[in-house]
């Protein structure tokens, strides 16, 4: 197979919007963005989402519509002297009608980087079409985010990556004469390989394609591309957002008493390396969710982290997966939860709070004189070792911050209160 300076994938970008693949939300007829590049009249836009999502794709589509002089700039080499240089020829013939300012990876260029490029944005100057692969309300300068119109770019599905493979697979006929030709589940193995980056799956073909080819000829098959170790790669960026959403995915997931999305998301954050956070969303679980309807969760949970924490990986996932497991199917209460959250309300809003004096400390010299103590009963005396007598301050005293869950265990508990308080 004859070798080309550009990647295949790059050879078969696509060039118009009807061409991209996936992203029907952002660039299907009637869209938003659609409209602009039929008016060919682009607005100030973010594109964010994980690689190989066409972001790129579509801002070189967008801005090729826009009819304007193009530049390019990466956030992880570009400098403020790159955008100062720009703006400079803001003023001469090139720049006389404005320009379009591509930058990728955006989430790294600073506030004052970003601050220089608002002010020639604010007099349409300069569009922007940026692009990131984090949420850029976490990254991009709130004043840039306020006049651009934000776009996300899901993962593409691997039907669509499939059908890709295959306009691939017509590309390098048509391109070099190679015929190519998938047997078995070849297409999908290529396809999940991607893990939603089609750019992956493509290079991915096209090395399969460089290997397999003989006599203008390449069968792609399931043992060749097993062969080649691919598989799906696990994008887990400890400090971006990304993380964050899968933690909340893993921890939804306990609540929601679905134990096979818990088992996956527990497994995604073991692979990306975070056992850690898996364990503490764990026990977080166990006493925020669980809490009341089934308590011995919490220690069940915490034998299983600490077990977890000494086996260290591999073996780690083996007690973590029960943990996940009992939790899901456990009954589930958050009374407790919403009890603490209830009183911290009435503390930091400032509602007063002094002690009862019989509730104070009266084990000193003097305490007496001062009234501290005096009037306190001493439950374990009485029939059910409950006296009823004011715990909570004055101004508070018929506040009821928890609430019995319907669950078996709560319900029971309540029983039992109902009963030795009922006599008072």
């Amino acid at each position: 197979m004859e070798s080309t300076l550009a990647p295949l994938a790059e050879r078969m970008r696509p060039t118009t919007l009807s061409e991209v693949v996936g992203q029907r939300h952002i660039v299907g007829p009637g869209s938003v963005l659609s409209r602009m590049v039929e008016q060919q009249k682009i607005s100030n836009m973010i594109f964010f989402g994980p690689p190989g999502t066409g972001k790129t794709t579509v801002a070189n589509i967008a801005a090729k519509a826009a009819g304007k002089r193009l530049y390019k700039l990466n956030g992880t080499t570009s400098s403020t002297a790159d955008v100062k240089q720009i703006v400079e020829e803001l003023d001469s013939l090139l720049g006389a009608d404005g320009v379009v300012v591509y930058l990728d990876e955006i989430q790294y260029f600073n506030k004052k980087q970003q601050q220089t490029l608002l002010s020639y944005m604010e007099n349409g100057r300069i569009t922007l079409i940026a692009s990131t692969t984090e949420n850029p309300f976490f990254y991009v300068y709130p004043a840039i985010l306020s006049r651009s119109a934000v776009f996300e770019f899901k993962p593409v599905t691997e039907d669509d990556i499939k059908e890709d493979l295959e306009r691939a697979a017509q590309f390098i006929q048509t391109e070099q004469e190679i015929a190519v030709e998938f047997q078995g589940d070849s297409l999908s193995l290529l396809a999940a390989a991607g893990g939603g980056d089609l750019r992956r799956s493509i290079n991915c073909f096209e090395l399969a394609v460089q290997i397999a080819t003989e006599n203008n000829k390449a069968v792609l098959t399931d043992e060749l591309i097993k062969s080649m170790s691919v598989g799906a790669p696990i994008f887990h960026d400890k400090d971006g957002d990304s993380h964050y959403d899968l933690l909340s995915a893993f921890q939804k997931s306990l609540r929601g008493s679905d134990e096979n999305a818990g088992v996956y998301y527990l497994a995604r954050l073991l692979e990306g390396g975070d056992l850690i956070g898996a364990c503490r969303r764990l026990m977080v679980t166990a006493a925020e969710d669980i809490g009341l309807a089934y308590p011995q969760a919490l220690s069940i949970v915490k034998s299983a982290v600490d077990m977890a924490l000494q086996l260290g990986m591999p073996e780690a996932r083996i007690p973590l997966a029960d943990a996940v497991i009992l939790l899901c199917t456990s009954p589930k209460s958050n009374s407790g939860i919403c009890a603490i959250d209830a009183a911290l309300a009435d503390i930091r809003s400032g509602r007063p709070g002094n002690i009862p004096d019989n509730l104070r400390d009266a084990h000193y010299e003097g305490a007496k004189k001062l009234g501290h103590g005096k009037g306190y009963v001493y439950p374990h005396s009485y029939p059910g070792h409950y006296f009823e007598q004011q715990y909570l301050p004055d101004a508070l005293k018929n506040q009821k911050y928890y609430q019995f869950g319907d669950n078996k265990t709560e319900q029971a508990a309540k029983a039992y209160s109902d009963k030795i308080k009922g006599g008072h």
